[in-house]
């Protein structure tokens, strides 16, 4: 397939590394804000070939991640309705809420199912008109299109028994909330390619330019990762702190005008609270007023849950970069992909899953070997 094994190829990749380390003249903190990215460094070692001093950071860049504890309880409080059809995609259905996750429901006798697509939950929904469908909105700019579709839709067709429980949050605040942070030490930014594909690149020249930090827009194979590493370096050795479209061929600065013209009329902002972080401002979308009927929150009135966390999960600490995953003491032990404390080790783009799938489960490994056993290959 075009541009798979292209962008995994080990020759460009010692060139570029080669190309980092020659730039590199004094320590220098990046993060990456998406956990497709995280996954690529750990999984090909990306961290461990860059030159001493070179740290890369990992951000909330996992949805399933940040999705807060408040609106797991809900979820699982819905899905245990006898009206209710409860579709989500499956990584959400191992992740703990206060006292049980999706799969307790299911077994419980929920009807809890997975679904590849929203528009599946809504065709569940035409199927089921004697049952309440509820389908789980999470995730960042990328899967908010689909799902602002789906509810168009089901206005449009008058599916009256198909709702949304929304969980939308936004990158450009959660970066805003990092800079601000007492505990700070980014100095720049691997922005998501994914996100800016819909969104563009409109957001982030202000905020480089408030917060002295490049934020250069990435993609998700090994080189894509390396080069954005490299422009970033280089940035920063130069004094300088721009927007950089490093993934040109999936990004265009203004984006994809079709899906935000759908975010717009079905979305409008809202503050968020992001498990383990907080609130921060204007971070995510509800459904409009327009659209209000279809928001599961409303139709089932589900407020006033009272949540928990693990007081041995640190994820929050993680989610912020504060924390490598097997810092934790629960990693690995208390917390493992079968028995999981916190989302982090439970989502397919969570830094603590990573780690210990690709076993990094103890201290910091030794300087790389050599580039001609580099993983990256």
């Amino acid at each position: 397939m075009k541009y798979l094994e292209e962008f995994q190829n080990p020759d460009l990749a010692r060139r570029l590394l080669d190309d980092i380390r020659a730039s590199v003249t004094r320590p220098w903190a990046l993060m990456e804000v998406c956990g497709g990215q995280t996954h690529t460094i750990i999984r090909h070692g990306i961290d461990q070939l860059l030159p001493e001093g070179i740290e890369l950071i990992h951000g909330p860049g996992c949805p399933v991640c940040v999705t807060p504890l408040e609106v797991i309880d809900k979820a699982l409080e819905i899905a245990s309705r006898p009206e209710v059809i409860f579709c989500s995609f499956g990584d959400m259905l191992r992740v703990p809420g206060t006292d049980r996750d999706l799969f307790r429901v299911r077994g419980e006798g929920g009807d809890v199912r997975v679904v590849y697509s929203p528009l599946d939950a809504l065709r569940v929904a035409e199927q089921n008109p004697d049952k309440q469908v509820v389908f789980f909105g999470i995730g960042f700019e990328t899967t908010a299109p689909p799902n602002a579709m789906t509810v168009y839709q089901a206005k449009k067709r008058g599916i009256g028994n198909f709702s949304l429980l929304v969980s939308h949050v936004r990158v450009p605040p959660a970066i805003e909330a990092i800079m601000q942070s007492p505990e700070c030490r980014v100095q720049g930014f691997l922005a998501a390619g994914h996100v800016c594909s819909v969104m563009g690149t409109a957001e982030y020249p202000e905020l480089a330019e408030r917060f002295k930090v490049p934020i250069v827009v990435t993609g998700f194979e090994p080189l894509d990762i390396l080069e954005g590493i490299r422009r970033t370096v280089r940035q920063l050795e130069r004094g300088e702190h721009t927007v950089d479209n490093a993934y040109p061929r999936a990004v265009r600065d203004e984006g994809n005008p079709a899906a935000q013209a759908m975010l717009a009329d079905v979305f409008e902002t809202t503050d968020r609270a992001w498990r383990g972080i907080g609130t921060i401002p204007q971070s995510g979308w509800r459904l409009s007023s327009r659209y209000r009927e279809f928001d599961a929150e409303h139709r089932f009135d589900v407020g006033g849950v009272n949540t928990c966390e693990p007081a041995a999960c640190r994820a929050g600490e993680v989610l912020q970069g504060l924390l490598k995953p097997h810092q934790c003491e629960a990693f690995g032990t208390e917390c493992t992909p079968r028995n999981p404390l916190g989302a982090t080790m439970v989502s397919s783009e969570g830094a603590c899953a990573a780690y210990y799938l690709y076993r990094r489960l103890g201290a910091p490994a030794a300087p790389a070997a050599p580039l001609e056993a580099s993983p990256v290959a």
